[in-house]
């Protein structure tokens, strides 16, 4: 699929763009170029030692920002497909800096889709969080508006075939600034914070999130917004797998938590469907023909009302797996 093809990555030096950067190389070596687009010039470096020029040279580090229209234009030359994971992810950082998070979450999806639609690219995936389901926090909205904006996006292409697309999945494990590398650092100090005793999350490892980039870089129609079916996770598990000798102290929530999150709402269920491996919350209007979809893809309308919760998931995460996801995909010395 992506043999000779050109691709860029925003946010690319984070955890799942370098995750995407190594996925990629692996299962498409012949890929024409892949271009590493962040604004982070230390992770560039330390990550352009991982991939030198010599071994790769089909590996490309752009310096940018995508608050800087012209910027990004500029990387997006004779670019194919499109993957943007930059954004300001911290909850409570956000809280406090609402205009920052604006402006990188949803002017930045803005030049990222008007970039696009001036250039030749022909597919963009977004990545998105579950805390854009009815968001109580900024971080939240932003990518929600975000969202809206890459669905949208597919109504003003006029005669340009390209297609926007949306992922949107919970808590990576192990990736930047998430609960499990968190409490791996504080355990050492024999004390471990719990915001809320009772508080759940959706769990989804790297490589889930890789696959379901992939995914749906390879068969979106153009609209969808791509959930995973996951499994669930107890805060309380998580604090016991571990740090089981730890004293566990709550400590309050922070601003802008909630002690469940959502992928699909109630409000999205009109326009959802199962596709077996993933729900899709499909446009509400279409470029498409909805019976096609419907025919190609096998899918199955969710009852109305359906709603996904990661504390009324049917599938969990107990401590023992989550001891070894642990040891597989965040610590392999845990």
């Amino acid at each position: 699929m992506l043999s000779n093809k050109s691709i860029l990555i925003t946010g690319g030096t984070g955890s799942l763009g370098k995750a995407l950067t190594k996925a990629l190389l692996s299962r498409w070596p012949q890929i024409k170029r892949l271009v590493i687009f962040s604004r982070d010039e230390q992770k560039q470096f330390h990550m352009a030692q991982e991939y030198p020029s010599d071994q790769y040279p089909n590996v490309r580090f752009f310096i940018g920002d995508v608050r800087d229209f012209d910027r990004v234009k500029r990387a997006l030359k004779n670019i194919d497909y499109v993957i943007h994971a930059a954004a300001m992810k911290h909850v409570h950082i956000a809280e406090y800096n609402p205009m920052e998070c604006v402006k990188t979450n949803i002017l930045g999806a803005e030049n990222i889709i008007n970039a696009c639609l001036e250039t030749e690219v022909k597919r963009v995936v977004s990545l998105s969080t579950d805390k854009a389901a009815a968001p109580v926090n900024l971080y939240g909205a932003t990518k929600l508006a975000s969202d809206k904006l890459f669905v949208a996006a597919n109504n003003i292409r006029g005669a340009n075939p390209i297609q926007f697309s949306v992922v949107r999945y919970g808590n990576v494990m192990g990736s930047n600034g998430s609960v499990i590398p968190f409490f791996i650092n504080k355990r050492t100090g024999g004390i471990l914070p719990i915001t809320d005793d009772t508080m759940t999350r959706f769990n989804i490892t790297l490589q889930g999130g890789v696959d379901m980039v992939l995914h749906a870089l390879e068969h979106a129609w153009g609209g969808e917004i791509f959930v995973p079916k996951i499994p669930s996770y107890r805060i309380m598990d998580v604090a016991e797998a571990i740090g089981p000798e730890c004293k566990k102290v709550i400590v309050g929530m922070r601003p802008g938590e909630k002690i469940h999150e959502e992928m699909i709402t109630s409000s999205d269920s009109f326009y959802t469907y199962d596709l077996g491996r993933y729900y899709a919350i499909l446009p509400s209007n279409p470029r498409w023909k909805l019976e096609d979809f419907i025919n190609h893809f096998k899918a199955v309308k969710v009852p109305f009302g359906f709603h996904y919760s990661s504390g009324e998931n049917s599938d969990w995460v107990g401590v023992d797996e989550l001891r070894k996801l642990i040891k597989e995909h965040v610590d392999p010395t845990f």
